[in-house]
């Protein structure tokens, strides 16, 4: 017979070995890990999770004359950074391409110009899913990820970055849905016509989201498009959060406690996003990503190169491949130091500590300036993981990283737009 202590300390036992099993599934690191058992086991993880990237500027590349995205291309000799074989050996499930107009003037002339090149590059996107229909799918809702993964096939979505291709006609946002646009950054480099840039050298116009920019969110919210605060200022961060209806998206920023630079997001601003349940997506940028030494120099070339190019979407296919030219010349004269994916793992780990597990994901930027030392283009994702399974993430945290946080948003944007859409007709 067990004494009553006896009896205490066997179902205390059995209880502590319950636990410590549902804490640690069998697949996490014991701490007893080879550096290849290691590997292993997050490539399993990556293989089986859904993997979604939020941000590339791939359409530019797409409405190149011969560029063909079911070809793979070499990196560091046409500067590209995704295509479909790529994205199969980084075992990258689904991404989000994002038609992406440079500001130009502000009229009637440069907004036709603006909307014009924008259907461009969305109907490139397209055409080139229909081309490549065995190894890619377009996808228009959260669940069509999952539905062509188990197709053996990649989702491609659509994004609008900078709102400036929407002029100021609120009925192309609509146009937009229609083509297949499912998130719309509202701003770029410099200040438009909805809301103020972070990094406009003139400052802020509108003190955040401007009158007409309010009426595009509240259309966004109708018809179920993410609004995407990144690269606004923070005025524009505070507005999106009051204003919108639905959780909103950072499609492409990091944390600013680690890496001080205005196109990342404060604490407060993480503490923000989670009340309001969006999402926050980990972007590929090094000068987002770590902290670089005054070069004046490379400031000053960088400045100056910028300064004598038109915009990119003017540029012909032999102006592009100049200007990658001269911008790889330049970071070979004034080198800064790499950014990795331990610098990525540090702003998930910060932006897990402040927002919480729910509020973070991945924006690669790749064709728009991300790439860094370890996920240099899209064959290089799974590296990603591999380190966060170093630090001891679980399998269940990945997925969300990876995809689920970004697809539950979606849904909640969809769930928003549809009660909007039953107000109005009933």
């Amino acid at each position: 017979m067990f004494t009553k202590h006896q009896t205490f300390f066997a179902l205390f036992t059995i209880a502590l070995l319950i636990f410590s099993c549902k804490q640690k599934p069998a697949e996490e690191a014991t701490g007893t890990d080879t550096e290849e058992e290691l590997v292993a086991r997050a490539l399993d993880i990556h293989k089986r999770v859904l993997t979604l990237d939020t941000h590339a500027d791939t359409p530019l590349r797409m409405i190149e004359p011969g560029f063909d995205m079911a070809e793979r291309h070499d990196p560091n000799e046409t500067g590209s950074k995704v295509d479909y074989p790529r994205m199969k050996e980084g075992d990258l499930d689904a991404i989000f391409f994002a038609a992406f107009v440079a500001q130009d003037i502000r009229d009637d002339d440069g907004n036709t110009r603006a909307k014009a090149l924008c259907l461009q590059m969305i109907d490139s996107v397209v055409a080139s899913t229909e081309r490549n229909s065995d190894v890619v799918g377009l996808a228009l809702n959260p669940d069509d990820a999952y539905a062509l993964e188990k197709e053996g096939k990649r989702a491609i979505y659509i994004g609008i970055e900078n709102g400036y291709p929407i002029g100021n006609d609120i009925s192309n946002v609509e146009e937009y849905f229609n083509k297949g646009v499912r998130y719309i950054t509202l701003v770029h480099s410099s200040n438009n016509d909805l809301a103020d840039s972070a990094t406009d050298p003139e400052g802020t116009e509108h003190g955040g989201i401007s009158e007409f920019g309010s009426k595009v969110v509240d259309e966004m919210n109708r018809l179920g498009i993410m609004v995407d605060v990144s690269h606004g200022n923070d005025s524009v961060f505070y507005d999106a959060i009051k204003m919108s209806k639905a959780p909103i998206v950072a499609s492409h920023s990091n944390a600013r406690a680690v890496t001080n630079h205005r196109r990342n997001m404060t604490d407060e601003m993480l503490k923000l996003m989670a009340e309001n349940g969006g999402v926050v997506q980990l972007t590929m940028l090094a000068d987002y990503l770590r902290e670089a030494p005054p070069n004046v120099e490379r400031d000053s070339a960088v400045a100056a190169l910028r300064a004598s190019m038109k915009p990119i979407g003017e540029m012909t296919q032999d102006e592009r491949k100049a200007m990658r030219k001269s911008f790889q010349e330049l970071n070979e004269k004034f080198p800064n130091p790499p950014a990795t994916v331990k610098h990525v793992a540090d702003h998930i780990d910060h932006i897990i500590k402040v927002a919480g597990i729910d509020h973070v994901g991945i924006g690669c930027d790749f064709d728009g300036g991300g790439g860094i030392e370890g996920v240099f283009d899209a064959s290089e994702v799974m590296n990603i993981t591999i380190e966060l399974v170093r630090r001891g993430y679980t399998e269940e945290q990945i997925a969300k990283i990876w995809g689920g946080n970004l697809i539950r948003v979606f849904k909640e944007v969809q769930a928003v737009a549809e009660q909007i859409q039953a107000g109005e007709s009933s």
